[in-house]
């Protein structure tokens, strides 16, 4: 995302050895080293320009590549350096949460862009009717910012609590990440929940291409699809963790 505009690329790919992956994580590559493929015609989150990066034959040292496999056990060369708590945080909480945390804000977005709309709607179709004297108008909004509160309240209150105990000089136990990732795609599953809620609520008027309730809608739901709101791996992982299994993914 962004990089038309950036000097340099953050790329994640796979480390290989004898024709397997070993590791994965991300390789900082100049511009002088990449081409663009301008391929970003989509129907959401159209401004952040996330185009295909082209890398052929290139040589990374190593002080340019960070193992997310390092990151997860905390043996990353990065730790020593800056010791501070927040470096401390999980990635499999930090990363999926970044991922999360726009969409949520999309559906308060969704929220006011939709409250606005409907105080100030007239229905033809119910003669007359003003939006905001609707009974079931008054249900959907109630429901929607009690779902929006909610994914965010469990996004930022799962960081909180890891953030603390770090603050403590105490260790991050496996049963809190792995209830920040189930928390995490949950929260990214209601917002948009309560954005479809909102947007077929909205009347035809909100299909307008200028409207920006249609825009949060259309937003959030590409948003949705980034590997890291994937809401089966999440749930898998709490549930492996449950019954005293392996975690099975690596994004926790």
């Amino acid at each position: 995302s962004g990089c038309d505009h950036a000097t340099w690329a953050f790329l994640g790919g796979p480390v290989i050895k004898d024709g397997k992956p070993v590791d994965f994580g991300s390789f900082l590559i100049p511009r002088t080293e990449y081409t663009i493929d301008d391929v970003w015609n989509v129907v959401g989150l159209r401004g952040t320009g996330s185009n295909t990066i082209v890398v052929k034959d290139v040589f990374v040292p190593r002080h340019r590549f960070l193992s997310y496999k390092s990151m997860n056990d905390g043996t990353a060369g990065g730790y020593q350096t800056n010791t501070a708590p927040v470096y401390k945080m999980p990635w499999g909480t930090v990363h999926p949460t970044t991922i999360s945390a726009p969409i949520v804000g999309m559906a308060y977005g969704a929220y006011e862009a939709h409250v606005e709309h409907q105080g100030k709607r007239v229905r033809a179709a119910f003669a007359g009717e003003k939006s905001k004297d609707d009974p079931f108008a008054k249900v959907r909004i109630a429901e929607a910012a009690s779902d929006i509160d909610a994914a965010w309240r469990q996004l930022i209150g799962n960081v909180g609590d890891e953030y603390a105990l770090l603050v403590a000089g105490k260790e991050i136990p496996f049963e809190l990440r792995a209830r920040a990732r189930r928390d995490q795609v949950r929260a990214t599953g209601r917002a948009i929940a309560s954005v479809d809620r909102l947007f077929e609520a909205a009347g035809a008027t909100a299909l307008a291409n200028g409207t920006p309730l249609q825009r949060f809608w259309r937003d959030a739901h590409a948003g949705r699809v980034h590997a890291a709101n994937e809401p089966e791996r999440a749930y898998l992982i709490f549930g492996n963790n449950e019954f005293g299994l392996p975690p099975a993914d690596t994004m926790v």
